[in-house]
């Protein structure tokens, strides 16, 4: 009698199992890893636009803040100074208002110059791409809630982050 090689349909069906239990348990942590990173660079850009308003107000004190997120972008040669409608201070994906699983606002202040300024962040498919949405004035301090709907204002009973 001859011995067969290979392996038995039990043996490839313990290993197939393994292998899906496996991945149950390790795809959970990726999404929330993958949520916790999409956060992490939602906040970092809100301290981003935080640093441009600021930036801008500086150059442009006649104008205040930026009215909004075009203003602070635009493409920079280093030949000449810049518009106020193109001040080259943040990146032109973050100027596209959509990064990173988030959606960015920005909305500037009435009267000449400006002196307020609103910027919030949610994310694209709450539970996915993200759970927090993050805002912020001209105060600078970055806010958060976990309430899972979109955020349109920021005004302060947000808890600030840490």
């Amino acid at each position: 009698m001859q011995k067969q090689k290979g392996f038995s349909l039990i043996e490839l069906l313990i290993v197939v199992a393994i292998i899906l239990i496996i991945a149950a348990i390790a795809i959970p942590n990726l999404l929330r890893a993958r949520i916790a990173a999409n956060e992490s660079s939602a906040v970092a850009s809100v301290r981003t636009l935080n640093t441009a308003q600021i930036s801008y107000n500086s150059v442009y004190p006649t104008v205040g803040f930026a009215a909004n997120l075009a203003h602070l972008a635009g493409t920079c040669t280093g030949t000449v100074i810049p518009a106020t409608n193109a001040a080259c201070l943040i990146d032109s994906q973050l100027a596209t208002g959509t990064k990173s699983g988030y959606s960015f606002v920005m909305t500037g202040g009435t009267g000449t110059p400006s002196a307020t300024y609103l910027q919030y962040a949610n994310p694209l498919n709450v539970n996915t791409t993200g759970v927090r949405s993050f805002c912020s004035v001209a105060d600078a301090v970055v806010r958060y809630t976990n309430t899972g709907t979109a955020m349109t204002t920021c005004a302060g009973t947000e808890t600030p982050l840490e």
